[in-house]
């Protein structure tokens, strides 16, 4: 334990304390005679300003403030998945167990990862005794879940000649698993579990152009503002737009070997809802569990505001070490805009210059240091992998006001942005994301991916059907003004096709046991279908077919609700739906002609 202090001031979660000469920015503080979490955001002489994690309730001027000299870290290692901590990496469902108490005790000290378990280790094949290793080399593997082999790494900072590695065997994580002589006649033992500061990026060997689709099994993001593997996203949206269910279909359905979700100061019912629905579903494409890819952060809105900040940074440094293994990782935080309102409230606290809207001054590069963290890279190490880590974040501006001042920094930083519409919302269209607002900058690096997959057709799909919706904008002020019949036959059309869209295929029911989540062939099958009618009633149009007859052709509906369909059926139809599209129009000529 370091040097100690006292407490000299209390303002809520700020502690000032006085005698703690010597200790560092971010250094980890115990404070008051129950010891709680604190973390040293300021020096000032010889004051330091603490922000406190958990209640200070109670605490009085003059009682101890111990330093550890470390900074605040989090336990990597087997454990991971599966569980549930809240921002400061407490395990909750072990903390409810010890204390037999719903709510987490200030104070309480339980180990992020189970001490008592026993790991099968297997050594990896590709090293050996003698052989030169360096951080990130894989030792060996741990089989945690049916879904997830966890790679045992050399930690960061430790490298040099492998002297002793584990056999075969059931290890705790306490156990040593492998020494190293670094020289110097200096050894490191390496156990299977790392500790890292959440604040410090993790190392890589380089980072990675974005080419890859990453696939979150939402229509309207995947087919037309896809986000990339490693990519960052921020989904924008007033109170009732569906952030929450948005991102927990993201988590749910994404391609990802890993999810992360992190409920930064949400509402307590909305996170018991998520971890019930995870508990019980299972993944598509591999048929097991969800949670047993899972790793969830629960920090409530009625946890202490200081911890909100550490529940993001705990989530993006689990996650960049499964990037680190070569997994594709997701991580989701609903939502930032209640972490920046905790930076406010600690700002203010600290009688710091406010910013906009009484934000402080560095909450853009608060943000830009978390959405950095993000990346496709090729990972440090033996032997040779890649892995990616992509990050969704929820903004919640007051009134849905997107010019506030979370919105726009954020906005810096993503590439990606997923604009939810109130009206939308209003009108039952569901996930109610704007598509004449929102955008993806990655649509150059995964065209490649697509058009590959589709045989060229995705960009001239995507184009025509943007094209169908913005002029669908641009008539309804005169819809309104005049009514649709007073439209010339080709406007008609493009109002038409644009419902076609709209309703067929940019909406899509998170609660529809077939629509819930649609994987990329689903996707690009029912827009094909889309476009072939389409198509087919230009060509109706210009030989003089009222837009009324096409449009009442029993094919449209079949196609509008294909949505509601499995997608093996909608996939192995289609050539036969394609071919009753045909034979329709070409009886509409002939009766037209007729």
């Amino acid at each position: 334990m370091g040097r100690a202090g006292r407490i000299y001031r209390i303002a809520g979660p700020l502690v000032v304390a006085e005698g703690l000469e010597g200790c560092m920015v971010y250094e980890v503080v115990e404070v008051g005679e129950e010891g709680l979490l604190g973390e040293v955001i300021g020096i000032q002489g010889d004051k330091a300003f603490i922000q406190v994690y958990e209640d200070t309730t109670g605490l009085t001027v003059g009682e101890k403030v111990v330093g550890t000299g470390k900074l605040l870290s989090a336990e990597l290692g087997p454990g991971l998945i599966g569980s549930i901590y809240d921002g400061l990496q407490r395990p909750e469902k072990a903390i409810a167990e010890a204390l037999r108490d719903i709510f987490i005790r200030r104070g309480v000290r339980l180990n992020a990862l189970p001490r008592d378990r026993r790991w099968h280790f297997t050594p990896s094949k590709e090293v050996r005794i003698g052989d030169r290793v360096e951080p990130g080399d894989v030792l060996g593997l741990v089989r945690e879940t049916p879904i997830v082999e966890h790679r045992i790494m050399v930690p960061p900072g430790i490298k040099g000649v492998l002297k002793w590695l584990a056999p075969e065997g059931d290890y705790s994580i306490e156990e040593t698993i492998a020494v190293v002589d670094t020289g110097g006649g200096e050894k490191a033992e390496v156990k299977m579990y790392q500790v890292w500061p959440i604040r410090r990026p993790r190392p890589f060997s380089r980072k990675l152009e974005p080419s890859e689709l990453f696939v979150t099994g939402i229509r309207i993001i995947d087919y037309m503002f896809p986000l990339a593997k490693g990519g960052k996203g921020a989904i924008p949206g007033g109170f009732g737009t569906g952030k929450t269910v948005t991102l927990q279909q993201v988590t749910k359905w994404s391609h990802a070997d890993i999810a992360i979700y992190v409920g930064c100061g949400e509402r307590g019912n909305e996170m018991a809802d998520a971890l019930y629905t995870f508990r019980r579903l299972m993944d598509p494409r591999r048929n097991r569990p969800m949670m047993e890819r899972s790793v969830f952060i629960a920090n409530t809105s009625n946890m202490p505001v200081a911890a909100r900040e550490t529940s993001v940074f705990l989530g993006v440094t689990i996650g960049e070490y499964f990037r680190d293994m070569g997994y594709d990782v997701i991580m989701v935080a609903d939502s930032t805009s209640r972490w920046a309102e905790a930076m406010r409230e600690i700002s203010g606290r600290l009688e710091e210059m406010p910013g906009e809207e009484g934000f402080p001054a560095y909450l853009s590069s608060r943000l830009a240091e978390f959405y950095e963290r993000a990346g496709h890279v090729e990972c440090l190490g033996k032997p040779s992998r890649r892995g990616s880590l992509t990050i969704i974040g929820a903004v919640s501006p007051p009134g849905g006001d997107f010019s506030e001042p979370v919105t726009q920094s954020t906005l810096r930083y993503v590439q990606c942005l997923f604009a939810l519409d109130y009206n939308l919302a209003t009108r039952r269209h569901f996930p109610a994301i704007n598509w004449l607002i929102s955008y993806s900058q990655y649509i150059p690096f995964v065209a490649r991916w697509w058009d590959e997959f589709t045989k060229g057709e995705w960009s001239r799909f995507r184009a025509t059907a943007m094209a169908l919706l913005q002029r669908e904008a641009e008539l309804q002020d005169i819809v309104r003004l005049v009514g649709p019949e007073a439209l010339p036959e080709e406007d008609k059309l493009a109002l038409e096709a644009a419902r076609m869209i709209r309703e067929g295929f940019l909406y899509q029911d998170a609660f529809d046991p077939y629509d819930t989540y649609s994987p990329p062939q689903r996707s690009h099958a029912i827009m094909k279908a889309v476009m072939r009618f389409y198509e087919r009633a230009r060509e109706a149009l210009s030989k003089g077919v009222p837009v009324s007859k096409i449009f009442s052709l029993p094919i449209r509906v079949r196609i509008v609700k294909l949505r509601t369909r499995p997608t093996e059926e909608i996939v192995k139809n289609l050539d036969s739906i394609l071919r009753e599209i045909d034979e329709e129009f070409q009886k509409l000529f002939k009766s037209s002609s007729g």
